[in-house]
């Protein structure tokens, strides 16, 4: 979901001539999932708020029964409206009991025992898009629930974020206390901190020490204390700071270099100088390095830091549930939904699996040329366990012609978009049970060779070899082979001619250089040996795909 006012072309043309630099490395996130792109389900692109535990029961049912599950589609998706108007009494998210009656966990099962897996959505933001209970600032306890729910899939939008601050609090104070001792085991004033950067400490004659800690804000300045834990654990990490009125403020705590803390000041306007900030650290025995700025610099640096944060938390929930409980750890595919708005691809792979590129897709030919047109040019920014996220599929939803749906679902494939399928797959399967393989939008989302494509371990995402009124798209595959896209943007049948030695030539291939190659036409289904020069007429909106040996 997203702001109605986000156009995919203007951002487009605002961005994307930043985009080609470096590609983060390949699996940054680390959590040992979506090495391939995620193919599932997701109830939003069809059903919006019209959900039950009954309708994804029926899914999951059909996922298995059409046979989709057995050519990869694994993940059956929960979008916005699942939850309760509020949190439980203990703070956690719960589910509308009328629509969901046997609760997430029971229907995790369900799914579980169909031999699919079971996704969520929340928001990184106070409400969910359609003004549920979201999850800024609730990033713990929220991803504990659905490491309980036993959940593999979660989608986090952005509807209703909250900006960080760059603006940092002055620091009077800090110190560390354990939790229930009632006494502090270290304290430090502004003179026993190390200053980095543009920290100094200002004159106050309103505070003791009679000065503060200033020059934090906008990733200016540091602070670094060495605190010195008598024994491993949780501690309690509290803050006397300055307080101002006029904004709200952030710093971040940084503990031996990995994990990461947030604290906020509301300053709120009571006549007090000071204010208490508070949060529970883990310190390891002996001397721990802390370290303390506000990262914040743009807005861009204020999703990352909250995506990243999200993605450490369920990381952690997952893995802590499996050690409690002694069962095998189930990490979380997580999906970044922010609509590009930040430029996720030059952080996502630090912070999650994979990220939007763009604002919601439309079952309209124009909102998926316009897509196609913004993340093609992300290629640098595909890897295994880190992709490129267009939007789901609108496959068999709209008036999609024949040759636009299997277009959508070839250039997806092209350029490793996780296959989220968004239409009812439930209509695959006929009253007497059969499988209708006979439908033409089944028959595009079961073809196992654009499926091969998509799910290529080298997971190299194509790059455009000719633009124009006719694309050419080029993507390496496994064995030295490429597939080859011929992507016919007007309306009319439009034909090109490409020389394979061309291809042979590019430097991101690895075909290799031989008077004659082995051509196959997927869609067509067609072979040819020997092959030096592929001509191709698409249709009006239509696609040749061919894999080249």
């Amino acid at each position: 979901m997203k702001n109605k006012k986000f156009c995919p072309i203007c951002i487009a043309k605002k961005i994307v001539g930043k985009a080609q630099v470096s590609q983060v490395a390949k699996g940054a996130y680390g959590n040992g999932v979506a090495m391939t792109p995620p193919m599932g389900w997701s109830s939003w692109n069809l059903f919006h708020n019209k959900i039950s535990e009954d309708l994804i029961k029926e899914i999951a049912d059909a996922m298995v029964d059409s046979g989709l599950a057995d050519v990869g589609y694994q993940y059956v998706n929960i979008d916005d409206c699942w939850q309760a108007n509020e949190r439980d009494a203990s703070g956690r998210l719960q589910c509308d009991k009328v629509n969901f009656p046997s609760g997430i966990r029971a229907l995790t099962d369900y799914v579980n025992s169909r031999g699919v897996k079971l996704g969520i959505y929340s928001s990184n933001g106070t409400l969910t898009c359609e003004d549920y209970p979201a999850s800024l600032r609730n990033e713990r306890i929220d991803a504990e629930t659905f490491a309980e729910w036993g959940v593999e899939y979660f989608k986090y939008d952005f509807c209703h974020n909250v900006p960080i601050p760059s603006k940092a609090p002055w620091i009077i104070g800090l110190g560390f206390a354990k939790e229930g001792a009632g006494e502090n085991f270290v304290y430090y004033n502004p003179e026993d901190m190390k200053l980095g950067g543009d920290a100094y400490i200002l004159p106050d004659e309103k505070v003791e020490p009679k000065c503060v800690v200033a020059g934090l804000d906008c990733g200016l300045g540091t602070v670094t204390v060495e605190a010195d834990a008598p024994e491993a654990g949780e501690y309690i990490l509290y803050l006397s700071v300055r307080k101002d009125d006029r904004k709200k403020k952030f710093l971040r705590a940084m503990v031996n270099g990995k994990d990461e803390y947030h604290l906020y000041c509301q300053c709120k306007n009571d006549g007090n100088t000071d204010s208490k900030l508070q949060t529970m650290v883990y310190l390891e025995k002996g001397v721990n390095t802390v370290v303390f700025d506000n990262p914040i610099k743009s807005r861009m640096d204020s999703g990352a830091v909250q995506y990243k944060l999200m993605g450490r938390e369920l990381k952690r929930a997952t893995k802590l549930y499996a050690e409690k409980n002694g069962v095998e750890e189930k990490p979380i595919i997580f999906s970044i939904c922010e609509w590009g708005f930040n430029q996720p691809w030059k952080w996502g792979a630090e912070a999650g699996n994979l990220w939007r590129t763009t604002g919601d897709i439309q079952p309209k030919w124009a909102s998926i040329l316009a897509i196609y047109e913004f993340t093609v040019n992300l290629y640098k920014y595909s890897a295994p366990g880190a992709w490129n996220d267009p939007d789901m599929l609108e496959v068999g939803n709209g008036n999609l012609t024949q040759e636009e749906n299997r277009a959508h679902f070839s250039l997806w494939c092209m350029m490793n978009a996780p296959l989220i399928l968004g239409n009812d797959i439930r209509k695959f399967i006929l009253p007497d049970g059969s499988v209708d393989k006979e439908n033409a939008v089944y028959k595009i989302l079961t073809n196992k060779d654009m499926i091969a494509i998509n799910q290529d371990p080298l997971g190299i995402q194509c790059r455009r070899f000719k633009k124009g009124l006719i694309d050419v798209l080029v993507k390496p595959l496994k064995d030295s082979a490429v597939a080859i896209c011929v992507f016919n943007k007007t309306n009319k049948e439009n034909g090109t001619e490409i020389k394979l030695k061309d291809i042979a030539n590019l430097g991101f291939v690895s075909l290799p250089k031989k008077d004659g190659y082995s051509v196959h036409d997927i869609w067509d289904n067609k072979f040819s040996e020997g092959t030096t020069t592929i001509s191709a007429a698409p249709q009006g909106h239509g696609v040749k795909v061919y894999i080249v040996k």
